[in-house]
């Protein structure tokens, strides 16, 4: 029988998967956002070590201060500024200031029209930026609201919350429409094509494009927390990221969610907690 009941699971998948929808979109809104901050200032991403998305730097691109401006102004009051927007979580504004007018003044200038043009495409960003971020605090909202009151098989797991255990739950639904975790990682599509050509079968082959793309972004996300939290995933991932020149830390981290796999599936079809002593092994 499913943890989850019917209509749970219904709702939950469509939660979950809008959520995934709007990560997306969220993501591709950053990568405008940092192309339009190319134009204003184009040593910005390279110079300043502070999260660009954070609510200072949001706020100070908001404000729409010239490249000269920001340049002239004193470094006490940028720093000022920079804390009171981000609530005192700087630990050391001065510096994050000093290396904030360090970019600005090794950036070329632009035309006062263009850069005004600049400035709204920063704002307009940054607007959608926040309503994707809104959106997606509220459909989290609700994904807790109905995990609260499932059994915590997953959650057990160190690094993986109701989202990522929601989003796992709702692709798989009954554990018992698989035959093993080999089925569920080729569903998720976390396997490898193989390509030969008479005797040769090449031995660098590209991850399937086919299979559930939700269940496998929630696997990857949910792997990619694992190893942070789960010494043994740590080292697998490791060891997978030592072994190739190129593309390491993707290939690593498809690895690990492969391996992660196992033990959903054995949690899942068990209906057991996570221990370390218990835990799968490989």
């Amino acid at each position: 029988m499913s943890i989850v009941k019917e209509s749970q699971y219904v709702i939950l998948q469509q939660l979950t998967r809008s959520r995934y929808q709007l990560v997306r979109m969220l993501t591709k809104e950053k990568q405008h956002f940092l192309q339009h901050l190319i134009y204003k200032c184009n040593t910005f991403s390279q110079e300043v070590d502070s999260s660009i998305f954070g609510n200072a730097m949001m706020e100070l691109f908001l404000e729409k201060f010239s490249l000269e401006e920001l340049a002239d102004m004193p470094l006490e009051e940028l720093a000022e500024f920079l804390q009171e927007k981000s609530k005192n979580r700087f630990g050391d504004p001065k510096c994050v200031a000093s290396t904030i007018q360090k970019a600005v003044r090794t950036s070329y200038r632009l035309d006062k029209v263009v850069e005004g043009s600049i400035d709204i495409l920063l704002g307009t960003s940054i607007e959608i930026i926040r309503i994707y971020q809104k959106q997606i605090k509220e459909l989290e909202k609700s994904i807790k609201r109905i995990m609260a009151g499932l059994t915590q098989t997953l959650e057990s797991i160190p690094g993986i919350g109701p989202i990522y255990a929601a989003g796992i739950i709702a692709e798989i639904g009954q554990i018992e429409r698989f035959d093993d975790e080999t089925k569920i990682a080729k569903y998720a599509g976390l396997y490898w094509r193989t390509y030969q050509s008479g005797r040769f079968t090449a031995e660098n082959t590209s991850l399937s494009r086919n299979g559930n793309h939700y269940l496998r972004y929630y696997l990857v996300e949910a792997a990619n927390s694992v190893r942070k939290h789960v010494l043994e995933y740590q080292e697998y991932y490791a060891k997978n990221y030592n072994e190739v020149p190129k593309h390491q830390h993707k290939r690593a981290l498809v690895l690990t969610a492969r391996k992660f796999v196992r033990l959903v599936d054995a949690l899942l079809r068990n209906h057991q907690l996570f221990t370390l002593e218990r835990r799968v092994k490989v």
